[in-house]
Protein backbone atom coordinates (compact mmCIF):
# COMPACT_ATOMS: atom_id res chain seq x y z
CA UNK A 1 0.00 0.00 0.00
CA UNK A 2 1.10 3.55 -0.71
CA UNK A 3 0.02 6.71 1.16
CA UNK A 4 0.95 10.38 0.88
CA UNK A 5 1.47 12.45 4.02
CA UNK A 6 1.89 16.15 4.70
CA UNK A 7 5.09 17.08 6.53
CA UNK A 8 5.86 20.49 7.98
CA UNK A 9 9.28 21.73 9.07
CA UNK A 10 11.40 20.86 6.03
CA UNK A 11 13.36 23.88 4.79
CA UNK A 12 16.32 22.43 2.87
CA UNK A 13 17.65 19.35 1.10
CA UNK A 14 19.28 18.32 4.36
CA UNK A 15 15.84 18.19 5.92
CA UNK A 16 14.58 16.07 3.04
CA UNK A 17 17.41 13.58 3.52
CA UNK A 18 16.95 13.47 7.28
CA UNK A 19 13.17 12.94 7.07
CA UNK A 20 13.53 10.27 4.38
CA UNK A 21 16.19 8.40 6.36
CA UNK A 22 14.10 8.42 9.53
CA UNK A 23 10.96 7.23 7.74
CA UNK A 24 12.82 4.42 5.99
CA UNK A 25 14.08 3.22 9.38
CA UNK A 26 10.48 2.40 10.40
CA UNK A 27 9.62 -1.29 10.21
CA UNK A 28 7.13 -1.88 7.39
CA UNK A 29 8.19 1.07 5.23
CA UNK A 30 9.64 -0.20 1.94
CA UNK A 31 10.22 3.08 0.09
CA UNK A 32 9.88 6.83 0.65
CA UNK A 33 9.76 9.86 -1.63
CA UNK A 34 10.11 13.14 0.28
CA UNK A 35 9.77 16.70 -1.08
CA UNK A 36 10.42 19.93 0.79
CA UNK A 37 8.77 21.88 -2.06
CA UNK A 38 5.38 20.18 -1.77
CA UNK A 39 5.87 19.35 1.94
CA UNK A 40 4.90 15.75 1.29
CA UNK A 41 6.17 12.22 1.84
CA UNK A 42 4.87 9.34 -0.26
CA UNK A 43 5.43 6.08 1.58
CA UNK A 44 5.08 2.51 0.39
CA UNK A 45 4.57 -0.07 3.13
CA UNK A 46 3.97 -3.81 3.37
CA UNK A 47 1.62 -3.21 6.31
CA UNK A 48 -0.12 -0.11 7.59
CA UNK A 49 2.02 2.03 9.88
CA UNK A 50 0.20 4.47 12.15
CA UNK A 51 0.77 8.21 12.24
CA UNK A 52 2.00 8.01 15.83
CA UNK A 53 4.75 5.57 14.80
CA UNK A 54 5.82 7.79 11.92
CA UNK A 55 5.83 10.86 14.15
CA UNK A 56 7.92 9.03 16.73
CA UNK A 57 10.48 8.26 14.03
CA UNK A 58 10.62 11.93 13.01
CA UNK A 59 10.95 13.02 16.62
CA UNK A 60 8.56 14.60 19.06
CA UNK A 61 10.48 17.86 19.42
CA UNK A 62 8.08 19.65 17.07
CA UNK A 63 10.57 20.29 14.27
CA UNK A 64 8.92 17.88 11.81
CA UNK A 65 5.19 17.14 11.97
CA UNK A 66 3.47 14.51 9.84
CA UNK A 67 -0.25 14.20 9.06
CA UNK A 68 -2.41 12.15 6.70
CA UNK A 69 -3.50 13.89 3.50
CA UNK A 70 -5.14 11.42 1.11
CA UNK A 71 -6.53 8.63 3.25
CA UNK A 72 -8.64 7.99 6.32
CA UNK A 73 -6.08 7.21 9.03
CA UNK A 74 -8.71 5.89 11.45
CA UNK A 75 -10.12 3.47 8.87
CA UNK A 76 -6.64 2.31 7.83
CA UNK A 77 -5.64 1.72 11.45
CA UNK A 78 -8.81 -0.27 12.11
CA UNK A 79 -8.28 -2.29 8.93
CA UNK A 80 -4.69 -2.99 9.91
CA UNK A 81 -5.73 -4.06 13.42
CA UNK A 82 -8.27 -6.53 12.06
CA UNK A 83 -5.74 -7.92 9.57
CA UNK A 84 -3.11 -8.33 12.31
CA UNK A 85 -5.39 -10.09 14.80
CA UNK A 86 -7.55 -11.99 12.31
CA UNK A 87 -6.30 -15.44 13.50
CA UNK A 88 -7.31 -14.73 17.11
CA UNK A 89 -10.63 -13.15 16.10
CA UNK A 90 -11.52 -16.18 13.97
CA UNK A 91 -10.50 -18.60 16.72
CA UNK A 92 -12.56 -16.76 19.36
CA UNK A 93 -15.59 -16.65 17.03
CA UNK A 94 -15.19 -20.37 16.33
CA UNK A 95 -14.89 -21.32 20.00
CA UNK A 96 -17.81 -19.07 20.99
CA UNK A 97 -20.03 -20.58 18.29
CA UNK A 98 -19.17 -24.15 19.28
CA UNK A 99 -19.78 -23.37 22.96
CA UNK A 100 -23.26 -22.05 22.17
CA UNK A 101 -24.07 -24.96 19.83
CA UNK A 102 -23.06 -27.45 22.53
CA UNK A 103 -26.20 -26.38 24.42
CA UNK A 104 -28.72 -26.28 21.58
CA UNK A 105 -30.66 -29.29 22.94
CA UNK A 106 -31.00 -28.01 26.51
CA UNK A 107 -31.64 -24.92 28.59
CA UNK A 108 -28.76 -22.47 28.35
CA UNK A 109 -26.40 -22.78 31.29
CA UNK A 110 -23.61 -20.22 31.78
CA UNK A 111 -21.52 -22.71 33.74
CA UNK A 112 -21.58 -25.19 30.86
CA UNK A 113 -20.91 -22.42 28.34
CA UNK A 114 -17.84 -21.20 30.23
CA UNK A 115 -16.54 -24.74 30.68
CA UNK A 116 -16.92 -25.49 26.98
CA UNK A 117 -15.37 -22.14 26.03
CA UNK A 118 -12.37 -22.66 28.31
CA UNK A 119 -11.94 -26.20 27.00
CA UNK A 120 -11.97 -24.95 23.40
CA UNK A 121 -9.64 -22.08 24.26
CA UNK A 122 -6.96 -24.18 25.94
CA UNK A 123 -7.14 -27.08 23.46
CA UNK A 124 -6.89 -24.75 20.46
CA UNK A 125 -4.13 -22.55 21.84
CA UNK A 126 -2.10 -25.52 23.10
CA UNK A 127 -2.44 -27.12 19.64
CA UNK A 128 -0.76 -24.16 17.95
CA UNK A 129 1.97 -24.13 20.58
CA UNK A 130 2.62 -27.84 19.99
CA UNK A 131 3.16 -27.25 16.25
CA UNK A 132 6.48 -25.58 17.09
CA UNK A 133 7.14 -26.18 20.77
CA UNK A 134 10.70 -24.88 20.62
CA UNK A 135 9.65 -21.73 18.78
CA UNK A 136 6.90 -21.10 21.33
CA UNK A 137 9.30 -21.59 24.24
CA UNK A 138 11.81 -19.15 22.75
CA UNK A 139 9.10 -16.48 22.46
CA UNK A 140 7.55 -17.21 25.85
CA UNK A 141 10.78 -16.82 27.82
CA UNK A 142 11.00 -13.26 26.47
CA UNK A 143 8.24 -12.06 28.79
CA UNK A 144 6.89 -14.70 31.17
CA UNK A 145 8.01 -14.10 34.77
CA UNK A 146 8.57 -17.79 35.54
CA UNK A 147 9.97 -18.88 32.16
CA UNK A 148 12.63 -16.15 32.32
CA UNK A 149 14.04 -17.78 35.47
CA UNK A 150 13.09 -21.39 34.74
CA UNK A 151 13.17 -21.93 30.93
CA UNK A 152 11.70 -25.45 31.17
CA UNK A 153 8.46 -23.80 32.34
CA UNK A 154 7.97 -22.51 28.79
CA UNK A 155 7.90 -26.08 27.47
CA UNK A 156 5.69 -27.27 30.34
CA UNK A 157 3.21 -24.43 29.83
CA UNK A 158 1.95 -25.81 26.51
CA UNK A 159 1.20 -29.16 28.18
CA UNK A 160 -0.44 -27.42 31.15
CA UNK A 161 -2.80 -25.67 28.72
CA UNK A 162 -3.52 -29.02 27.09
CA UNK A 163 -4.27 -30.53 30.49
CA UNK A 164 -6.59 -27.67 31.44
CA UNK A 165 -8.41 -28.03 28.13
CA UNK A 166 -8.94 -31.78 28.64
CA UNK A 167 -9.93 -31.29 32.28
CA UNK A 168 -12.64 -28.83 31.25
CA UNK A 169 -13.75 -31.09 28.41
CA UNK A 170 -14.44 -34.07 30.70
CA UNK A 171 -15.52 -31.84 33.62
CA UNK A 172 -12.77 -33.19 35.88
CA UNK A 173 -13.00 -31.93 39.48
CA UNK A 174 -14.25 -28.40 38.58
CA UNK A 175 -12.90 -26.77 41.76
CA UNK A 176 -9.35 -28.05 41.23
CA UNK A 177 -9.44 -27.35 37.48
CA UNK A 178 -10.67 -23.78 37.86
CA UNK A 179 -8.33 -23.06 40.76
CA UNK A 180 -5.39 -24.26 38.67
CA UNK A 181 -6.60 -22.16 35.74
CA UNK A 182 -6.97 -19.07 37.90
CA UNK A 183 -3.45 -19.44 39.32
CA UNK A 184 -1.72 -20.28 36.03
CA UNK A 185 -3.38 -17.48 34.07
CA UNK A 186 -2.82 -14.92 36.84
CA UNK A 187 0.90 -15.71 36.77
CA UNK A 188 0.88 -15.56 32.97
CA UNK A 189 -0.79 -12.15 32.78
CA UNK A 190 1.90 -10.54 34.96
CA UNK A 191 4.56 -10.86 32.27
CA UNK A 192 2.09 -9.75 29.60
CA UNK A 193 1.16 -6.62 31.56
CA UNK A 194 4.82 -5.75 32.13
CA UNK A 195 5.60 -6.08 28.42
CA UNK A 196 2.60 -4.07 27.23
CA UNK A 197 3.03 -1.31 29.82
CA UNK A 198 6.74 -1.05 29.01
CA UNK A 199 5.82 -0.97 25.28
CA UNK A 200 8.16 -3.82 24.47
CA UNK A 201 7.83 -4.75 20.79
CA UNK A 202 8.02 -8.54 21.06
CA UNK A 203 6.07 -11.43 19.61
CA UNK A 204 3.10 -12.77 21.52
CA UNK A 205 3.42 -16.52 22.05
CA UNK A 206 -0.30 -17.16 22.59
CA UNK A 207 -0.57 -18.97 19.24
CA UNK A 208 2.95 -20.32 19.40
CA UNK A 209 5.36 -19.46 16.61
CA UNK A 210 2.82 -20.15 13.85
CA UNK A 211 1.50 -16.58 13.70
CA UNK A 212 3.64 -13.49 14.18
CA UNK A 213 1.34 -11.56 16.51
CA UNK A 214 2.56 -8.52 18.47
CA UNK A 215 2.25 -8.34 22.23
CA UNK A 216 -0.66 -5.98 22.95
CA UNK A 217 -3.80 -5.37 24.99
CA UNK A 218 -5.38 -8.23 23.01
CA UNK A 219 -3.07 -10.63 24.85
CA UNK A 220 -4.12 -9.09 28.16
CA UNK A 221 -7.78 -9.60 27.26
CA UNK A 222 -7.15 -13.28 26.42
CA UNK A 223 -5.55 -14.03 29.79
CA UNK A 224 -7.98 -11.81 31.71
CA UNK A 225 -10.95 -13.62 30.15
CA UNK A 226 -9.69 -16.97 31.42
CA UNK A 227 -9.05 -15.47 34.87
CA UNK A 228 -12.56 -14.00 35.02
CA UNK A 229 -14.24 -17.19 33.82
CA UNK A 230 -12.31 -19.48 36.17
CA UNK A 231 -12.85 -17.06 39.04
CA UNK A 232 -16.60 -16.87 38.34
CA UNK A 233 -16.88 -20.64 38.19
CA UNK A 234 -15.00 -21.00 41.47
CA UNK A 235 -17.32 -18.47 43.06
CA UNK A 236 -20.39 -20.37 41.86
CA UNK A 237 -18.98 -23.75 42.83
CA UNK A 238 -18.01 -22.85 46.38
Amino acid sequence: MTHTYQITGMTCEGCEFKVKSRLLSVSGITSAEVSKDTHTATLSMDKHVGISTLQEALGNDGKYTISASNHNETAETAKSWVATYKPILVIFAYITGISFLAQYDSTFDWMRFMRHFMSGFFLTFSFFKMLDLKGFAESYVMYDVIARKIPVWAFAYAFIELGLGLANLVDFNPVVTNLATFIVMTISIIGVLQSVLNKRKIQCACLGAVFNLPMSTVTIIEDALMIVMSGAMLWLLV
